[in-house]
């Protein structure tokens, strides 16, 4: 997800790197499936039904501007749905979407199955 952060995660950075204000987003981070993409702006289509709740992002520290998930994502008990990319949000209480991505290749699940994404396959980066 080089590049795909939300206009509110871009407005944070700049802030943070000018020293105008912290803004580091409330924890834990969570990952979002959504059934339509989003854009800068706007949030996709996130799932709904069956068991799905956002699951929770462990990251280790970025090196060269980049970090990945450091285990695994799991989403246990889904509806029948097609998976098309992911969101990152944070945890406040009117949580924040940070970050967003397509999957290069859409994933079809059946009613109750699960969905994993292993450990390091969901890279973010500021390039």
């Amino acid at each position: 997800m080089a590049d795909a952060l939300t206009n509110t995660a871009e407005n944070r950075a700049v802030d943070f790197i000018m020293g105008l204000t912290t803004t580091a987003p409330t924890t834990p981070l969570r990952v979002a499936l959504v059934t339509t993409n989003g854009d800068d702006a706007t949030a996709g289509t996130e799932v709904t039904g069956g068991t799905y709740a956002r699951q929770t992002l462990s990251v280790a520290a970025a090196t060269g501007g980049t970090t990945s998930n450091s285990a695994d994502l799991v989403w246990a008990g889904l509806p029948a749905v097609t998976v098309v990319g992911v969101e990152i949000w944070d945890s406040a209480t009117t949580p924040a979407r940070l970050w967003y991505g397509a999957f290069a290749d859409p994933r079809t699940v059946g009613a109750g199955d699960d969905l994993r994404l292993p450990a390091g396959s969901l890279t973010v980066a500021i390039a």
